[in-house]
């Protein structure tokens, strides 16, 4: 099964996905219909039919008319946390060694992303009941660097660079017991500034504070183990850039199972009734391959088994103020 986020009315609803044409309202918001699952014990997808309605939509209009919202959100956007994980793909450690190699360049030892990585690839995987090396990890933002499917992605006028990220998202509710629930799983745009990454590695932690995307769809139930999509960039309705990536646990040196628990060991991450985005790692970035994006290029994420591609087109905003802090 797999669902949308629309404005419907004014109201923000969730609709099932019946076909590439049409989607089936349900009676409420993705979040609600999560906590209820949660509160009678049952299966998302058992309440899911028992939410659902007789209105239908169509699908194509709901994207012309930018009516698509993030498969889940918060109605406070501080209580949705943007966080996520890196290096956790085969392949990844390359991508970013090569980022870092300049800098690093009288280095004869491995780089810190190696060691990060080879950490994954032999740890990150553990057997059960067994604990596994914990990845690196990053923070986002709240809700509000949350952008919608079809949406401008915005990067600010201090940005070095604006480059796209294909990852998978997990999207998670914290009950009332503090027990995180995963809700299902989401395609994403991470969205990071890697030039500013690159210059130094130790600010890593600025490049990703940047907006992000995810949806349209969210996948219910269990994720495919070996995933194959497509990244692609488009300028004035011509392919910039396009490459194939991979992912799924299949293609990754840590279990999904080893990413979750380490970013929710830490009690901050169990508030009850807190939303959670996090993002698993990508191997795949335009930016190795040197392609700098302009104003107005859009980014194409596509998975098939996640349904529609996530979309968004580029904004540069340009109001670069001085922030300054007053004594009181």
């Amino acid at each position: 099964m797999r669902l949308i986020q629309c404005d419907h009315q004014g109201q923000v609803r969730a609709a099932l996905v019946e076909s590439e044409e049409q989607v089936r309202l349900l009676d409420c918001d993705t979040y609600t219909l999560a906590n209820r699952a949660i509160s009678a014990g049952k299966p998302l997808s058992d309440m899911l039919t028992e939410a659902l309605t007789d209105t239908r939509l169509d699908y194509q209009a709901l994207v012309d008319a930018k009516q698509l919202l993030p498969p889940l959100t918060h109605t406070d956007p501080a209580h949705c946390l943007v966080t996520g994980t890196g290096l956790t793909h085969l392949g990844s450690a390359d991508t970013r060694s090569a980022m870092h190699a300049k800098a690093q360049a009288a280095e004869e030892d491995m780089t810190d992303s190696m060691r990060m990585f080879k950490l994954g690839v032999e740890g990150g995987k553990p057997d059960a009941g067994q604990l596994g090396a914990q990845p690196e990890w990053f923070y986002k933002g709240d809700g509000q660097c949350v952008v919608a499917p079809e949406a401008d992605i915005p990067s600010p006028a201090f940005a070095e660079d604006a480059g796209e990220e294909p990852e998978l998202a997990g999207l998670y509710v914290i009950g009332d017991d503090g027990q995180p629930w995963r809700v299902g799983y989401a395609l994403g745009n991470e969205f990071s500034d890697h030039v500013t990454e690159r210059f130094n590695y130790l600010w890593l932690a600025h490049s990703k504070l940047r907006a992000c995307s995810f949806g349209p769809e969210l996948l219910i139930g269990e994720l495919p183990e070996n995933l194959e999509g497509t990244s692609r960039i488009q300028r004035s309705g011509e392919t910039l850039w396009e490459k194939p990536f991979l992912t799924g646990e299949a293609n990754m040196a840590h279990s999904l199972a080893n990413l979750e628990y380490h970013h929710f060991k830490y009690p901050g991450f169990r508030r009850p009734g807190d939303v959670h985005v996090h993002f698993f790692g990508t191997a795949t970035l335009s930016f190795a391959d040197g392609i700098k994006v302009r104003e107005g290029d859009r980014f194409e994420i596509k998975i098939n088994e996640f349904g529609r591609a996530l979309r968004n087109p580029l904004r540069l905003e340009t109001d670069a103020r001085a922030i300054s802090v007053k004594s009181l």
